[in-house]
């Protein structure tokens, strides 16, 4: 498709700045995209910055774990540190955004053990928005010098809305996103050169093209792509038959075949099993009807993100989505809207139009992340849709374009322009501003975002911990009590959404602990302990729980050894081989003339401590006192 150039005003080739002009272009975006950004520098790390980076061994060791890095599971060193075997669905083998934090470990990392974990936070961020801003120049240059040839202004404002578009706030400005930012500026680079060496036939290009491919590819899967929107492009903009444009591609496909190779190789196929958390497995509860409906449901909310993004959340999983049927119109829409989609994309590809390449890219890869093919582990995600984005804001630039032509005059069609690109500038500026300090760490990004997506299982849960973890801060003492209240709320609530919370029911009894609230406390471990017997934090927080219950009992033992003797029992159920407290247990019920307790009590003693000279000596008062 040719899309015809809108005019503003007769333009001047001699004047060194120019709204069609490639640099002046870049120039604006440039400044834009650290204007939008420059407020995430100060970020923290949050959401799966933890797994990916601060908790990942291989990242810590810097240049010497690159190695492992490239021959693991994105998540190998969280699974090696006692988490569950494949806890997320699929397989995750996307090494060169991990290895670029090895390389940031390694240069500006330090080692001390009296630094924090996150002492280069700021240089992470600031690598981010630079390849950001990268990849949307490079993106202008495709466009502006391949795509949109004849009309740079069309090229000029999807790259603009590609820069400016909240939705793509997640991707910058969590760090461990940086794999979608690379992928997509090596799929850029990718389509440069091909159409490079279509043009020159110069080999170098060819190698380039094949450089960046493979990269693309190690950079996340999506680009495998690529094997289907080579030949497309070529098609569609270099007018080569179908056979020459396969035939063209044909040493990408074999750069494809490798990286399979390699992928499978390392991380096989992944998971072959459904995974048994809700909270990882978002359909698990859902009929066959009830899971087809809500995927195709949410097709249609991430099309109303990328036309009015907002809210913004960093979750939508269970139940922020509730499980729908094909008797909800908004199910039928989406349905009707896409099937509308494939069909204009198939239609426009033997018309040679640009947009069924638009189309295309936009639907294959939201194909990828919307479960239909793949389990991706969630029902969606703001990230899940970066590389659709590119298709979108073709199709948008393109409608824009066709709108300002109707407009005859040159003066009124450059009023209007800018008055639209500034509305939709700004607005999305403001967006993004607001929304990135939103990412400054885990706090604030959960007891934030919770409000956003208050149904959410997982954004309660996380939200609730949160609130614990400010209480426990000096600084929030006199908040204290309000604190707790608050995770105590977000906690609760995210059990009753989801009945085998399993983080959920410990952090409430963690909450309830700190209350002094210790029969709560133990109450929701009961429940761990049932759903999951082998937690690793049971034993540590019953052990704690029975301290409590020990000091308690000592501080009221004096005046109150019956309470105490209540305190001691509850101590010694939880952590049963303490001899201490079956000897203090059978001390209070001395006190209190229960022999009988105070006997079992001082024999279970000596069968923890059999050498235990006060349960002895106990025994033997009972037994001249000639007492059972």
């Amino acid at each position: 498709m040719q899309v015809k150039e809108v005019v503003l005003s007769p333009v001047d080739k001699s004047k060194p700045f120019s709204l069609t002009d490639f640099r002046t272009q870049a120039i604006v975006l440039v400044i834009l995209g650290f204007l939008f950004y420059a407020n995430s520098f100060s970020n923290e790390y949050a959401f799966d910055d933890g797994i990916v980076i601060l908790k990942n061994d291989y990242v810590q060791k810097g240049f010497s774990g690159i190695p492992k890095i490239l021959s693991t599971d994105a998540y190998d060193s969280f699974y090696r540190q006692g988490n569950a075997k494949q806890q997320f669905s699929g397989g995750r083998y996307r090494p060169l955004s991990v290895v670029t934090f090895a390389i940031e470990q390694q240069l500006f990392g330090s080692n001390a053990k009296d630094k924090p974990e996150d002492d280069i936070a700021t240089i992470r961020h600031v690598v981010n928005v630079v390849l950001y801003i990268l990849s949307v120049i490079v993106l202008l240059y495709f466009l502006h010098n391949f795509i949109f040839k004849k009309s740079p202004l069309t090229a000029f404002i999807a790259t603009l809305l590609f820069l400016i578009h909240p939705l793509h706030t997640e991707v910058v400005a969590n760090v461990k996103s940086r794999d979608e930012i690379m992928s997509f500026l090596f799929i850029i680079l990718t389509f440069i050169s091909v159409f490079r060496y279509r043009e020159k036939k110069k080999k170098s290009q060819l190698y380039y093209g094949l450089l960046f491919y493979f990269l693309s590819l190690l950079a996340k899967e999506y680009a495998i792509t690529l094997v289907l929107f080579i030949p497309m492009l070529l098609y569609i903009v270099k007018r080569d038959s179908m056979k020459d444009s396969v035939v063209f591609s044909l040493p990408f496909f074999l750069v494809a075949a490798v990286y399979m190779g390699i992928r499978f190789s390392i991380i096989g196929i992944g998971t072959t099993h459904e995974n048994p958390d809700v909270l990882n497995n978002p359909y698990k509860f859902a009929t066959a009807t009830q899971k087809l409906a809500t995927k195709i449901e949410i097709l249609i909310y991430y099309l109303k993100l990328l036309f009015y993004p907002n809210p913004l959340s960093f979750d939508y999983s269970y139940n922020s989505i509730p499980y729908t049927n094909f008797g909800n119109g908004i199910v039928l829409l989406s349905l009707l809207i896409h099937i509308s989609m494939i069909f204009a994309a198939i239609i426009l590809f033997f018309k040679r139009n640009i947009l069924s390449f638009a189309l295309a890219f936009y639907m294959l890869h939201l194909l990828l992340v919307s479960n239909f093919i793949l389990d991706v582990g969630a029902t969606m995600g703001e990230r899940l849709v970066y590389h659709s984005s590119f298709g979108f804001v073709i199709i948008i630039a393109v409608f824009i374009n066709k709108f300002f032509e109707m407009i005859k005059q040159p003066a009124t069609r450059k009023i209007a322009l800018a008055t639209l690109g500034s509305v939709i500038t700004i607005w999305c500026g403001a967006k993004v501003i607001q929304r990135n300090p939103e990412w400054k760490n885990d706090t604030i990004l959960y007891t934030t975002d919770v409000s956003k997506v208050p149904n959410s299982a997982l954004a309660n849960g996380d939200a609730g911990m949160s609130y614990y973890n400010l209480s426990e801060k000096p600084e929030n003492k006199k908040q204290e009590k309000e604190l707790l209240d608050k995770a105590i709320y977000h906690l609760k609530k995210a059990i009753s959404i989801h009945k085998d919370y399993v983080n959920g029911y410990l952090n409430l009894g963690v909450a309830y602990l700190k209350l002094k609230e210790y029969d709560k406390a133990k109450e929701n471990w009961d429940i761990v302990r049932e759903l999951y017997p082998s937690n690793p934090y049971l034993k540590t927080n019953y052990l704690a729980l029975s301290i409590d219950y020990y000091n308690e009992a000592m501080s009221v033992g004096g005046q109150h050894p019956d309470e105490a003797v209540k305190l001691l029992e509850k101590a010694v159920e939880v952590v049963p081989d303490n001899a201490d407290y079956w000897y203090n247990l059978g001390g209070a019920a001395y006190t209190i003339h229960d022999y009988a307790k105070a006997r079992n009590a001082w024999t279970k003693t000596l069968e923890i401590n059999a050498d235990d000279p006060k349960a002895k000596q106990g025994i033997a008062v009972l037994n001249g006192m000639k007492v059972k």
